[in-house]
């Protein structure tokens, strides 16, 4: 359905200073300020289509490949208060109706889209099945840096639920003060995830806690050194028998047993769930204008859809740092497809504004990703070297300059933050003795 728009101010432009400088960060070079003039609807909407491009640059390696912008376009201009609380009085009766009556969302061909909602159950795997005392078990371990070759980390240490499931840094420190590539990922509604890390490398939760413990830049597990270590605390033998049936450790049973704990760290209650549970209130006007944009002509939901806000899969952003020293080639190291080569997992965005840094790399805060998408992200362009380097990444074409304005990125953000859940401590267990 087609959603009459009232009509809004055109728009003249003024250069006007970036608002952010920051080393190996994208900065905008021509953002503008909007000096408003009315016109009539229809030259509203026509203009409401040719969208604007917040050019972007980030700092270059004359010897390495250099990130360019697309060309830039008009904006879409904003409109007054009435037209703002006229359109949003719009969307409310829209957005009352079943989730599967909301307006078209705006997807690429070739994307399989899933509607936005509340997340079910999580799936619980045949070979390795849910049950409270296993969670008990697991919760207890995440928490024990007994199951690292030093004793001093643990799960927590990257994964803290006060950081909502990740450490709040750029990337993570591991094994003596290691400092590794990625940013730490938030573990909220891990179990119905189809892959783990960013490269998507694992295929199950059980897999991704035993390549964790035994990466020797992370926990640094020998297998055998911390099964005889928990063997000789008399505190776990009842928690095993309880999870498995004897008192048996093994490396196998302690990832089961983690991997349990961490299917059960789930989505809490959040303004959005409540809003598509049927809470028409439960969306500010700012968020409800944002959930439009989301699921439209911010184009969001090409990649982040379904319950979860994600489609599980990988795509390039452009942020590989393709031929620097500290490049990093994301799927392609897993899959040897130069198509994967700086492509990244697409991650949840529940309770994304807890989560932060964002990005594989953990190098931009919010408001800067969604500048970034607005300009379509940051396009690698080759050396005369590299133009026929078959393993040249490629830009997903899902990324498209979007000419959203301030009052469109304060919208989204609002959105996002409809994302965020209530507060719960979770009290950390005593460790067996």
């Amino acid at each position: 359905m087609f959603i009459s728009t009232p009509p809004a101010p055109a728009v003249s432009f003024a250069p006007h200073p970036p608002e952010f400088h920051s080393p190996n960060r994208a900065v905008p070079r021509n953002h503008r300020r909007i000096v408003p003039v009315k016109l009539p609807l229809l030259t509203f909407l026509i203009l409401a289509t040719s969208p604007l491009l917040l050019p972007v640059h980030a700092q270059t390696n004359p010897a390495a490949t250099s990130p360019v912008a697309a060309p830039a376009r008009k904006a879409r201009p904003q409109l007054t208060a009435e037209e703002y609380q006229k359109f949003t009085a719009e969307l409310r009766v829209l957005y009352a109706r079943p989730a599967a009556d909301w307006p078209k969302p705006h997807v690429d061909p070739g994307v399989a889209f899933v509607e936005l909602g509340p997340l079910g159950p999580t799936p619980s795997p045949a070979d390795n099945p849910t049950t409270p005392a296993k969670v008990a078990l697991g919760k207890t371990l995440f928490f024990d840096p007994r199951i690292s070759g030093s004793g001093q980390i643990a799960c927590a240490s990257c994964h803290d639920p006060d950081l909502a499931w990740g450490d709040g840094r750029t990337v993570s420190f591991g094994h003596s003060r290691t400092e590794l590539k990625r940013n730490a990922p938030t573990l909220t509604n891990a179990g119905h995830q189809t892959s783990y890390f960013w490269d998507g490398r694992a295929n199950s939760l059980e897999a991704q806690v035993e390549a964790v413990l035994l990466n020797v830049d992370e926990m640094r597990a020998e297998p055998a050194v911390i099964i005889a270590r928990l063997a000789a605390i008399p505190g776990y033998r009842e928690p095993f028998s309880a999870a498995f049936g004897d008192e048996a450790i093994t490396f196998a049973r302690l990832a089961q047993a983690i991997a349990a704990f961490e299917r059960s760290i789930v989505t809490r209650a959040n303004k959005f769930d409540g809003f598509a549970k049927g809470g028409s209130k439960a969306l500010s006007d700012s968020a409800l204008r944002g959930l439009h944009l989301f699921r439209t002509e911010g184009r969001c939901v090409n990649c982040h859809l379904g319950p979860n806000f994600t489609d599980n899969r990988f795509h390039n952003l452009g942020l590989s740092r393709y031929g620097r020293s500290d490049s990093d080639l994301g799927r392609y190291l897993v899959t040897n497809k130069p198509e994967d080569v700086g492509a990244f997992k697409t991650p949840t965005l529940r309770n994304v504004l807890r989560s932060a840094p964002y990005m594989h790399n953990g190098a931009f805060d919010l408001d800067e990703t969604l500048r970034l998408y607005n300009a379509g992200m940051i396009t690698l362009r080759p050396r005369a070297s590299e133009k026929d380097d078959p393993l040249f990444p490629k830009k997903s074409p899902l990324l498209k300059p979007l000419g959203l304005n301030a009052h469109d990125l304060a919208d989204l953000r609002e959105f996002l933050e409809s994302l965020t859940e209530s507060n719960a401590r979770v009290r950390v267990p005593a460790l067996p003795q």
